[in-house]
Formats: C-alpha cells, structure tokens, sequence
C-alpha cells in the first residue's frame, strides 16, 4: 500500500456565515489518480485550491508529501502543478514562447518542443493560445502544470466541453502522467471518466464527504443495496460506437 502524499484532516472553509467545506478528512496515497466529485456548488473546487495554496483555511491541516501547509507553501508550490484556465495565459506569446516564460519563473531549463510533443503540440509551437482548440487548450494546459516536473498535479474538470475523441486521447494523457510516476487528483462531472481513470473517489456533496472508495466498490455497495436500472446496461455505449466509426486518434480543428 502506497504512503499517502496528501492528508487532510478536519479541513473547514467559511465564507461569513456559510461553511463552504465542513471539517473534511481524506488521504491520497502517491501514485494514484483520485477523484474529487460532486454537485456544483459542492466545495470540491474550494477543497483543492486550498490545497493548492491558492485559497486561505479557516481551520484544519493539510500536509503535502510531509509538509504542513501553514508552516511551508513555498515548498508545496515547488513540487505541485496547477492547471491553469485560459486568461492565465499571455495572449502575445505563442505556445514555445509562454512554456519559456514559464519555465524561467520556476528557474528551470526545458526543451519546449519536448513538453509540446508529450501533448502532441509541436506543429502549434508558433500558435497563440487563443487560436488553440478546445482539446488542443486543454492539453496544453496539462503539458504547462508539467514544466516544474510536479509530484502532484491537479486537474479541475479536463475535460468539459471536448468532443469523444479529444476526451478519450484527453484520458490516456493522464494515464501517461501518472505512470511516470506523479500523482494525479482531479475533478469532474462525468461519472464514466472517474470510473474509467481513478483508483479512488470522494464523493463530496454540501461541504461533505458522504463516500470515498474505489469507483468499483461504490458501484457494488449500491447493487447490494438493491439498486436496479430502468434500462438494462450493455457492454458498449454510444459512445463507444462512435469512436469504433470514427477513429480514436488526435483530431484538431
């Protein structure tokens, strides 16, 4: 069993009178891709941008691979990556230009056109952000969080918006993260793409974590609990018979 990388303990957000995030505990264990779902509004993105070190605590810990976050954000910082949105971007800059900049405020010493092939982007080397894709945003967006080589990357939704194939060649990009060894954790509204990719789920709802197992066993919980659905499931989807029609490989606009 792998030691946990993230331990946060009791972690509580107000905002005034309203508790955003209600003295949550979870663990994620290094190596593993762990989803954080739930409804909007639900404090999943409040939970890991104070983890991130960009949003204050009212109270609780949180430690980070054996650093506590009140103590050593700097030290955090340094060894996550933080997917960006997209006004988080230099709007003069073409992508090797901005994976430069980027680089020189982490003081690193980076080949752009490596980071750019990890994400199959080197034909947008000289394109600016905005003349991007929505997939082809999303994974430059993933290939920026990899410039300070992170422990821990976190991803808020990767996917919204992408068409199955950009989805589908989305997934296997953060498969390929985490088996080069860093540690994923991420949030999303599709239920399949936390099935499909994470070891283990917190399912938040008001503040609260009302389960946390693998994807796998919430399913079984709920069958023993003598869940039926309305319409019998069958072992391929839409879907899946469109990309077996159309192809899986990279398509941008």
């Amino acid at each position: 069993m792998a030691d946990a990388i993230i331990k946060v303990n009791k972690l509580v957000k107000k905002y005034g009178e309203f508790t955003a995030v209600k003295g949550i505990s979870f663990e994620v264990k290094e190596g593993e891709i762990f989803g954080l779902l739930g409804p909007n509004g639900a404090g999943k993105t409040t939970t890991l941008e104070i983890i991130e070190t960009l949003r204050d605590k009212t109270s609780g810990e949180v430690i980070v691979d054996g650093m506590d976050l009140d103590k050593d954000p700097q030290s955090i910082k340094n060894i996550i990556g933080v997917q960006l949105q997209a006004a988080g971007y230099y709007p003069n800059l073409n992508l090797k230009q901005i994976i430069e900049l980027f680089a020189g405020l982490y003081n690193r010493s980076i080949d752009p056109m490596a980071l750019l092939d990890t994400v199959n982007l080197r034909e947008k080397a000289k394109n600016k952000f905005k003349e991007l894709s929505g997939g082809q945003k999303q994974r430059f967006s993933i290939a920026t969080t990899l410039i300070n080589e992170p422990k821990i990357i976190f991803l808020d939704e990767p996917t919204t918006g992408l068409d199955p194939q950009a989805r589908r060649n989305l997934w296997d990009l953060i498969k390929q993260l985490r088996e080069r060894g860093a540690t994923v954790v991420l949030t999303t509204h599709y239920m399949d793409e936390a099935e499909e990719l994470c070891e283990r789920v917190a399912i938040i709802d008001s503040g609260e974590i009302i389960a946390l197992s693998t994807p796998s066993q919430l399913i079984d919980n709920l069958l023993a609990s003598g869940f039926k659905r309305a319409k019998e499931v069958k072992a391929a989807n839409l879907e899946d018979v469109f990309l077996n029609m159309t192809g899986k490989e990279w398509r941008d606009e």
